[in-house]
């Protein structure tokens, strides 16, 4: 009896493997991984000590809605670095990814992520070379290096 559990063992075994093999997307849906690319953008904090200190703050405790927002727009990962009161941010996302829609995805999630958003709009203002209005503005990379 136990010679012929263990033939059936190997034989599911086998079944499992080549099956797994010719039909990977079958019984291994998330084995085909999504590719991501990080974009990198910056912002100026208005030139007022109080309005950054606020900024900041809010970003300690970024609201759950905000960020469920993100997770259902499709954002890998979003990172701030501050250096005085410019922002420097980088966002990984799915490569292509459209991120007009992918705001107004986070956006429309809850009445929330568009009141953080108008309210963190008060605190931004354009680089040098935006245009009027604009805020957020996309960094281009020129230089990078890899030690592979």
């Amino acid at each position: 009896m136990k010679t012929y559990k263990n033939i059936f063992l190997v034989f599911l075994f086998l079944i499992i493997a080549l099956q797994s093999k010719a039909f990977p997307n079958k019984l291994h849906p998330r084995s085909q991984k999504e590719e991501y690319v990080e974009q990198v953008f910056v912002v100026n904090i208005i030139s007022n000590k109080s309005k950054l200190q606020e900024y900041l703050r809010y970003h300690l405790k970024v609201w759950p809605e905000v960020e469920a927002g993100f997770k259902k727009a499709g954002y890998k990962r979003i990172t701030l670095y501050r250096f005085d009161h410019l922002i420097i941010m980088t966002i990984l996302v799915p490569k292509n990814a459209n991120l007009d829609k992918m705001g107004k995805i986070a956006e429309s999630y809850s009445p929330k992520c568009a009141q953080w958003n108008r309210i963190m709009s008060t605190y931004q203002t354009g680089v040098i070379g935006t245009s009027h209005g604009q805020t957020w503005v996309k960094a281009n990379q020129f230089y990078r290096f890899e030690n592979q």
